[in-house]
């Protein structure tokens, strides 16, 4: 809800955020833009209003309006789909950017707010690629440094970006057993790696214990591209200490590393199933 104003008696000059006003239509209007741009249905209108927390009769006038503006079209068989108007000012914002840029601004605010080291990774035959790190301002984080290749099996975002592999394919990638290990805690054997990389596919994410730095704990998810390619991984890494003393650290990393990957992977113009939004 908008916040009420203030008299001019009331104003702090060190607050200019408090006479700052949300505009309640265009939140509404964005939400909505939100939802069907990642694949919402338009076909219930009261779902859908539920869904974006506005009134049935508000949504149709949202629609309404946001089809005149040509940012939505109407289906023939029913609901909407994003309009011209607003995949053109999508490529031009993209057009305008290079993706390295996002994805530097994204691992820069994953960083800040976990107070991690945050990295973007791609595989490279079977190693991993560390390609852009971003560092917090604390005096203890993993420094894997940018240009690193690693066995792709011995760290959360290699794990990701071979998670969908069979068997078969893993084994022709990583050789003969025993694979190597970084730490007592790595794999070691084709029979445990396929159990984890199970259990990091089904959850979406996967997480390492000290399983490449001793005392570093770090956790990972995938980025997809428009055909549904995981391409590229985004992970954080910190010392155990810091998620010992803060029990709610490791929730919260793991949802905050999923909607970072989500929005790159957003970027690239994956549109995510639907059972798998938030």
């Amino acid at each position: 809800m908008p916040r009420e104003p203030k008299h001019a008696g009331d104003a702090n000059p060190a607050e200019d955020d408090d006479r700052l006003q949300l505009v309640t239509p265009v939140v509404r209007a964005l939400r909505l833009l939100k939802f069907i741009a990642e694949g919402g249905s338009t076909a219930n209108l009261s779902e859908l209003g539920r869904r974006i927390d506005v009134n049935r009769v508000t949504v149709m006038r949202l629609l309404a309006t946001l089809e005149h503006e040509d940012m939505l079209e109407r289906l023939p068989q029913g609901g909407h789909q994003a309009g011209f108007a607003f995949l053109k000012l999508g490529a031009s914002v993209l057009a305008g950017q290079d993706l390295t840029t996002f994805a530097r601004r994204i691992l820069a605010s994953l960083s800040e707010s976990l107070k991690l080291s945050a990295y973007l990774s791609v595989r490279d035959g079977r190693d991993v690629l560390y390609l852009l790190r971003n560092m917090p301002q604390t005096a203890l984080v993993s420094n894997i440094q940018v240009g690193s290749r690693v066995p792709v099996h011995q760290t959360t975002p290699g794990r990701m970006l071979i998670a969908h592999l069979r068997e078969d394919e893993v084994r022709d990638l990583l050789g003969p057993e025993p694979l190597a290990a970084a730490t007592p805690q790595g794999a070691t054997s084709y029979t445990r790696l396929m159990e984890i990389l199970g259990a990091d596919h089904a959850r979406g994410c996967a997480w390492s214990f000290s399983g490449f730095e001793a005392g570093i704990d770090a956790c990972a998810a995938p980025v997809f591209d428009a055909s549904g390619t995981a391409v590229s991984a985004i992970s954080v890494a910190g010392p155990v200490q810091r998620f010992e003393l803060d029990p709610e650290l490791r929730e919260r990393t793991e949802r905050e590393v999923r909607h970072a990957a989500r929005d790159l992977s957003g970027l690239l113009g994956h549109v995510p199933p639907r059972s798998s939004r938030a």
